[in-house]
């Protein structure tokens, strides 16, 4: 395992539609973020309507984190061994459907069956697509494109809200689910049109034994990749998931403002992971994530305690601002931590895992409110989740500026 920083490897020759293949890759990671956001703006609707208290539709999100490691195993492996492209679209068509599905399941338990199979769905994608994007952009602008690849994920969020407030009044919480479908017909249209990236082809293992062989081979990064992202899942789900019910519950707040505030501190997530994102092609992916974190510290308090409209949003924007940075340094950071020859599958199990590991989180806080109270439990979670975080990071390895096509 190597623990230093190497020299940033020469930009090999792209081909000539390489941006297709990077837009592809950003576009449905947005669309993967719209599509799992807009469940929590509606949690209230979705629980009158299958006449369910609000933890059982907040527990879906759990499950639907949990199912998506099978999903990045299965699409993973295919792409390692026959390219992302086909893998990519096949992601992208699926979690588009099982989207669509959820507000017309005809009972609860239908309900849970299509979030349980859109998890697996949307499972696959993360590992393919970042992969896809490391791989086709210039090295140089590798930490960019990967701050700009996660940002896509803020921004889907954003656009959940945004969609919530547009399309609700006038066309009903259920058409919501239905947007994402002319979203995704784009991004199937880019990817059709994009090349296979040269360092999959030059890295392309020989059978599915010898990509699932890296795992034995890398085990010791495996395992500390898996626990960086559970942390990181923490954070991000710790903070957002619930993050539009507090607002309503504890302050009062409409559904009109909670969208409002939503927009606000997306777009400091959207800022943070560009900025950190790129920074960490300078500073290192593990500075970086450091600097995000002390970022976070500092928000933490006006986010959680804000008496007035103001803190709060500006607590939000900036607490925002570090999560996202953090994550706007992961796709780059896991890429080149994998195995060349499985590098999809070992980012996107590695991924999805720590999603899973991380996947209660959003249930104890949940739970934590009735023993803390609302401000307190949030607190209290994050504080322990940014400690842990940094320490893992502090002593993790890195290999910035890796050249994926070796």
């Amino acid at each position: 395992m190597k623990t230093g920083t190497e020299n940033p490897a020469p930009t090999s020759a792209l081909p000539s539609r390489w941006g297709f293949a990077v837009a592809s890759g950003i576009l449905g990671w947005v669309l993967d973020a719209f599509s799992f956001f807009v469940l929590v703006f509606v949690v209230d609707a979705l629980a009158k309507g299958f006449h369910v208290d609000k933890s059982s539709v907040v527990w879906s999100i759990t499950l639907t984190l949990a199912t998506r490691p099978l999903g990045a195993l299965v699409f993973g492996a295919l792409a390692d061994r026959y390219g992302r492209r086909r893998p990519l679209i096949a992601c992208v068509v699926s979690f588009t459907i099982f989207t669509a599905l959820t507000p017309f399941a005809p009972s609860y338990t239908a309900f849970i069956v299509v979030r349980a199979l859109y998890g697996v769905a949307m499972g696959g994608y993360w590992g393919i697509g970042a992969s896809l994007v490391m791989e086709s952009s210039p090295t140089r602008w590798r930490g960019l494109f990967s701050g700009i690849l996660q940002a896509g994920y803020a921004l889907g969020y954003l656009l959940a809200a945004v969609a919530v407030r547009v399309m609700e009044p006038s066309f009903g919480w259920q058409s919501i689910f239905l947007a994402s479908v002319v979203v995704a017909v784009f991004v199937v249209l880019l990817a059709m049109l994009s090349p296979e990236p040269a360092a999959f082809e030059r890295t392309r293992a020989s059978s599915l034994a010898v990509i699932l062989r890296s795992f034995i081979d890398n085990r010791k990064t495996f395992a500390y990749l898996v626990l960086l992202m559970t942390v990181i899942t923490c954070l991000s789900h710790g903070t957002q998931d619930l993050y539009p019910d507090f607002l309503k519950s504890v302050h009062g707040f409409s559904g009109a403002m909670v969208s409002n505030l939503a927009i606000l501190y997306n777009v400091g997530a959207i800022l943070g992971a560009l900025v950190i994102g790129h920074l960490s092609q300078r500073i290192g992916r593990r500075r970086s994530i450091l600097l995000a974190l002390g970022i976070c510290t500092v928000a933490l308090w006006p986010w959680a305690f804000g008496s007035s409209l103001g803190v709060i949003a500006v607590g939000a924007f900036v607490l925002q601002f570090g999560v996202q940075g953090v994550f706007g340094v992961v796709p780059a950071h896991l890429n080149e931590l994998s195995p060349s020859g499985a590098r999809s599958l070992f980012a996107g199990v590695v991924y999805q895992l720590g999603m899973l590991c991380g996947a209660p989180c959003v249930g104890i806080e949940f739970w934590l409110r009735s023993v803390f109270g609302y401000s307190r439990a949030l607190t209290l979670f994050e504080v322990c989740t940014i400690a842990a975080l940094f320490l893992t990071c502090l002593f993790g390895p890195e290999r910035h500026g890796r050249d994926l096509a070796a």
